[in-house]
């Protein structure tokens, strides 16, 4: 049905990709094409000769024959419900490396052991190769096995059941299955029957496999919930956001296989997780390889989404996988990371988004933030060209890390939002969180740009006549303020700031800081007097259209009484601390003023203040900064109905413009995983004080607690959102 939707109600489809170069034969360089397409099929010969056979196969009549096999697939049967697949929206099977899965195989008489030879064999990709872990034949005997084992578990007449366990570095993808039976002059198969296909899973419940999570309840949230919350806003101020990862979706997993088949990723690295995941970092942006997101943060959002827009992952995976790889419009941070996370679970990686509040980018590689003042302490905006991000989303995802010393496993970092590359790409990570919080930046991928996004100095420079820029001020505990992620197993928030840095002036945190040095990380050693006069602005609550003022607060430490020339700019920004608008500047003769911006917001409704002032007494320069976040009205959303699988219910999605303006051209999402499948609603006007009413039926599919998730989008007020809990029942 999702998927059917997704057909009817395209999104705007990505600009054309520029022109490529025709791709030219591999003859004469290799000996055949890569291999690198999970859908493309080879051949499987139903009867594989020993000999030449010059009249064809001979009668085989008198040796064992296949008359079924039942790979056990339904939801409610052994191995979906074992490999804790049962939610998946599959009619295949679907399975974990490692652990045993059974089927079932209907001879036409009763299995011989003795005389009896056959093997099931699990075929992968278009040119199947034992050595390269794409064919891979199993036998039920102990004395004979190949990488993966297999073992007769039951007997019952003409019914043979079997025991198969996978490797725990086995290609992760989808599988054709046949069942091969040795006679005298050859091999011979069943048909090829795409019902008996089947999908093999990392697995964090063994062991044996590198993403093993020694915690049920984190692996419960990290990989079986279908449910996030995402943080924004400011770390004083924090927001959040339902969102909808759906990796049981129907047709999800297939886009996430899809998703390393357009990256051209060889299928015999497939089951090593760190290259899945370094793939994957790249190949959710479009930066450089049609990937799947194209970033955008200008504002015009015409030919696509707006990325305030989404609920959820589902619309765009199965609009990338529809259209054959058409980059989907458009991304910001927080989307790119909530779509990765979709792709992590699904394919059995454990993952979560992370949120750092107070982001560092545009560094050049070093730990330095510059802010350029003029003479007298004034903000030079003109001047001031790094920027730092209120917030930025990432990702962790939990693997070991046999390419580093012991230690560095664990939780690694991986940032599809197309910021600087990383080997010729736009992509970073897996970066050790561990390796970020010792300073152990050496080690890959990609550790000293996660290290410099919660390490840097702010550093205040006064610019001279003559040109020349003189530090008058570190902020050392800025950048990295707080590093968010959810709660397991409840909707409240989990603080992880302490794993990735040792407290602001501890002396870990100084020999990290002096680590980080040796490996070319640049700091700012400047020695300043500590000023005696401090300046702070408030938090404010805010909400959209609210008048509101702005106050400072000064602290004199001396005992001695101190004159300030103070300047404060307030300037609307977008999230990554890129200017919009001033809205702001002023020499205050008191220390409060009121604020007019309405007509100069932005999306994400960020204003940006900057407090900067020179102390007569003794020509020490202080600074304060505040990002307000102006909070915008909510979307209601109410349930009726019996909350039972399968029964008609009725969700209504209610909105009232407070506005003394038209809002045009809104458009509203809904979906909730599990029991409705995203929909959409248009409406061209909402005049000032008038109220809409979205009314949709939907009928559960499963039971359980869930969310439906609602978001209403418009050129005029972005980032409204909704959402209500109701359990079902089965």
């Amino acid at each position: 049905m999702a998927d059917q939707e997704a057909r009817e109600n395209p999104t705007p489809a990505a600009p054309p990709a520029a022109a490529r170069p025709k791709r030219v034969s591999h003859r004469g360089r290799t000996a055949g094409a890569k291999v690198s397409s999970n859908q493309q099929e080879g051949k499987v010969e139903e009867f594989e000769p020993f000999m030449l056979l010059p009249r064809g196969p001979p009668p085989l009549k008198e040796f064992l024959d296949i008359w079924d096999v039942d790979v056990l697939k339904r939801p409610q049967e052994i191995n979906k419900q074992g490999h804790h697949t049962h939610l998946y929206s599959s009619d295949f099977l679907i399975v974990r490396r490692t652990l045993e899965f059974q089927i079932k195989i209907t001879f036409d008489r009763p299995y011989k052991p003795a005389e009896d030879k056959f093997a099931v064999e699990f075929v992968i990709g278009p040119s199947p190769q034992y050595s390269k872990g794409t064919y891979i034949p199993v036998f039920p005997s102990e004395e004979r096995q190949s990488v993966w084992r297999g073992r007769i578990v039951e007997t019952s007449d003409n019914v043979v059941t079997m025991g198969i366990t996978t490797s725990p570095e086995c290609i992760v993808g989808k599988y054709m299955i046949y069942i091969g039976v040795v006679t005298p002059y050859g091999i011979r198969r069943t048909r090829r029957d795409p019902s008996t296909d089947i999908y093999i899973l990392f697995n964090p419940w063994s062991p044996a496999d590198p993403v093993f999570l020694d915690d049920e309840e984190e692996r419960e949230e990290c990989v079986m919930n279908e449910l996030g919350i995402i943080y924004h806003g400011a770390y004083d101020d924090v927001s959040e956001r339902a969102w909808n990862y759906g990796q049981f979706e129907f047709g999800v997993l297939d886009a996430c296989l899809f998703i390393m088949d357009k990256a051209d990723m060889p299928l015999s690295n497939r089951g090593d997780v760190i290259k899945v995941t370094r793939v994957a970092s790249a190949m959710l942006n479009s930066r450089d390889d049609d990937g799947v997101l194209v970033g955008n943060w200008s504002g015009d959002y015409t030919y696509g989404v707006p990325p305030t827009s989404w609920t959820g992952s589902v619309e765009i995976l199965l609009d990338y996988a529809g259209s054959r790889g058409t980059p989907v419009c458009y991304a910001q941070c927080w989307v790119y990371a909530a779509v990765f996370n979709t792709f992590l679970r699904c394919l059995g990686i454990p993952g979560r988004v992370v949120t750092n509040f107070f982001s560092a980018h545009d560094n050049d590689g070093n730990l330095k933030m510059d802010i350029i003042l003029d003479e007298n302490g004034k903000l030079d905006r003109n001047r001031t060209k790094d920027s730092i991000w209120n917030y930025h989303c990432w990702n962790e995802c939990f693997m070991a890390r046999s390419d580093l010393p012991p230690g560095f496993g664990g939780w690694q970092v991986v940032d599809a939002t197309p910021q600087e590359t990383s080997d010729g790409m736009f992509r970073c990570g897996p970066a050790s969180v561990a390796a970020v919080k010792h300073g152990q930046i050496c080690y890959p991928f990609d550790a000293p740009f996660v290290f410099a996004e919660v390490n840097s100095d702010v550093i205040f420079y006064r610019r001279q006549k003559d040109g020349t820029l003189e530090v008058v001020k570190v902020n050392p505990t800025h950048v990295g303020r707080m590093v968010l992620t959810k709660a397991v197993l409840h909707d409240g928030r989990r603080d992880i700031t302490d794993q990735y840095k040792f407290p602001e002036g501890s002396p870990e945190e100084r020999r990290v800081l002096e680590k980080a040095e040796e490996f070319g990380c640049q700091r700012e050693k400047a020695s300043l007097p500590q000023s005696d006069v401090e300046v702070e602005i408030p938090t404010l609550d805010v909400r959209v259209g609210d008048n509101f003022d702005v106050t400072l607060q000064f602290k004199n430490h001396s005992d001695q009484r101190r004159t300030a020339d103070v300047y404060v700019t307030g300037t609307v920004v977008y999230y990554t601390g890129v200017p919009s608008a001033e809205v702001v500047f002023k020499t205050p003769k008191s220390v409060k003023y009121d604020v007019d911006y309405m007509h100069k917001l932005v999306e994400q409704a960020n204003i940006h203040f900057i407090t900067t002032g020179k102390i007569k007494e003794t020509g020490q320069i202080i600074t304060a900064m505040k990002v307000i976040t102006i909070h915008n009205p909510k979307l209601i959303v109410k349930v009726t109905g019996s909350p039972r699988v399968s029964e008609e219910m009725y969700v209504s999605v209610e909105f009232t413009n407070p506005f003394k303006f038209n809002l045009e051209n809104v458009h509203l999402r809904m979906e909730g995983p599990g029991i409705m499948p995203f929909k959409r609603k248009q409406y061209s006007l909402i005049a000032p004080g008038t109220s809409i009413t979205w009314t949709e039926t939907f009928s559960p599919r499963r039971a359980g607690s869930t969310k439906l998730i609602a978001s209403l989008d418009c050129a005029a007020l972005r980032q409204v959102y909704g959402e209500t809990e109701l359990t079902i029942q089965q």
